[in-house]
C-alpha cells in the first residue's frame, strides 16, 4: 500500500498492521478467493462467540486464557524460524500497551457474548474500525474527516438502538435488561467498552508499524496469557471442564481463532482490504443466524435496525478504503469521490 494514503482510512491498516502483510499480492486462479476466505474467517470468529456464550459453565476469564494458548503456540515457531527480537528496544512500552488493552477489550467482549443476546453482543463489538479513526486523531494526530464524524454518529445511534437505555429512551421502549436479567445492561457496557480499548489496541497497532505480526502477536500472547491466567487463579475459576464435549469446545475455541486469523492473512494477500473489511461485515449476519439457531432467541425490531446502521457504517468504511485505493483517474473513484471527504 502506498505510502501516501491516509493513515486514518479505517480497515485496510488496522487488519494489515495486525498482520504485518506485504503489498504484493499472489495471482489467483478464482477472482474471488480472497473475499471468500475473509467470509470463512468471520465464520470461524463467530463460532468463537458462540462456544463462549454456550460454554456457561466455564469464567469468560479462563476461556480468554485458553483462546491465547492458541495465538501463542503458533506464533512461537514463527519467531524462532525468522530470528526475530522477542522484544526490541524502543517498542517494549508500546507492545504493553497493545497487549493490555487487547487483553482487556477481549475479555469484555467475552463477558457480553456470555451475558447479551450473540448478534447485539456482536454488533457492538464489531464496530471497533468505525471509532479508530477518532482515537487516531487523538493520539496520532491523523486527519478525521466529515465522513469519520458521520460513521461515527451512524454507529452510536445504532448502539442506542441496541441497548436501549432508559435515560435517553425513558418507558417508551423496553430497554436492555427489563426481562429481569440485569446482567445484560452490564454486558452492553462490557461491549461498548471493549469496543473503545479494542479501538486503542488498532492505535497502537499503527503506532508499531515495521514490527512483523509473529512478535506482535507472541508478546501479545504471551502478556494476555498470563494475565488471565494470573487473574482467573484469583478470582477461583481456574477449572478443566468435567465433560468431554467441553473439552473438545475448549480446543475448538483455540483452533478456530487460529484459523479466523490465517485465512484473515491470505484474504488480504489475495484481495485490497477494502473490499476484505465489506466481506468480513457477514460476522454481523452470522451471529444473527447463530442467534437463531443455537440460542432461539429472536432478536427484535431494534436489534435490527440498529444492527442495519452499524453494519452501513462498516460497509462505507470498507467501501470507502477500496475507493482511495484506485488511480485518481479511474471513473468509479470520480463517480464515488464524496466517500473520500
Amino acid at each position: 500500500m502506498s505510502e501516501n494514503v491516509e493513515l486514518q482510512q479505517l480497515v485496510d491498516e488496522e487488519l494489515e498492521e495486525e498482520y504485518k502483510i506485504p503489498d504484493s499480492r499472489p495471482c489467483c486462479h478464482c477472482p474471488y478467493l480472497g473475499l471468500i476466505l475473509a467470509t470463512l474467517s468471520s465464520l470461524f470468529f463467530s463460532l468463537c462467540s458462540v462456544i463462549v456464550k454456550w460454554m456457561t459453565d466455564v469464567h469468560p476469564m479462563a476461556l480468554a486464557a485458553y483462546r491465547y494458548l492458541g495465538v501463542l503456540l503458533p506464533a512461537i515457531p514463527i519467531i524462532i524460524y525468522r530470528e526475530e527480537t522477542v522484544f526490541p528496544k524502543g517498542k517494549r512500552i508500546m507492545l504493553l500497551l497493545r497487549s493490555l488493552t487487547g487483553t482487556v477489550s477481549l475479555v469484555l467482549s467475552f463477558y457480553a457474548f456470555r451475558h447479551m443476546p450473540l448478534a447485539d453482543a456482536s454488533v457492538i463489538v464489531f464496530s471497533v474500525p468505525v471509532f479508530t479513526g477518532i482515537f487516531a486523531r487523538m493520539f496520532l494526530k491523523e486527519p478525521c474527516g466529515l465522513f469519520n464524524v458521520v460513521s461515527v454518529i451512524l454507529t452510536l445511534i445504532g448502539v442506542v438502538l441496541i441497548t436501549r437505555p432508559p435515560l435517553l429512551l425513558g418507558d417508551t421502549v423496553n430497554s436492555l435488561g427489563d426481562n429481569g436479567q440485569k446482567t445484560e445492561m452490564w454486558g452492553a457496557v462490557a461491549a461498548f467498552s471493549a469496543t473503545l480499548f479494542g479501538a486503542n489496541a488498532y492505535v497502537l497497532l499503527r503506532a508499531l508499524k515495521g514490527i512483523h505480526f509473529s512478535v506482535i502477536m507472541t508478546n501479545f500472547g504471551a502478556f494476555a496469557f498470563v494475565q488471565c491466567f494470573i487473574i482467573t487463579i484469583l478470582l477461583g475459576a481456574l477449572c478443566m471442564p468435567p465433560c468431554g464435549m467441553d473439552r473438545y469446545l475448549i480446543v475448538a475455541l483455540a483452533i478456530f481463532s487460529f484459523m479466523g486469523q490465517i485465512l484473515l492473512t491470505l484474504a488480504l494477500q489475495m484481495e485490497q482490504a477494502g473490499p476484505v473489511a465489506i466481506a468480513r461485515s457477514s460476522d454481523i449476519v452470522f451471529a444473527f443466524i447463530w442467534q437463531v439457531i443455537f440460542f432461539n432467541e429472536i432478536p427484535n425490531k431494534f436489534s435490527i435496525g440498529g444492527a442495519i446502521l452499524v453494519l452501513c457504517s462498516v460497509v462505507l468504511i470498507g467501501l470507502r478504503k477500496w475507493v482511495m485505493a484506485l488511480p485518481y483517474e479511474a471513473k468509479i473513484r470520480t463517480k464515488l469521490n464524496f466517500l473520500t471527504k
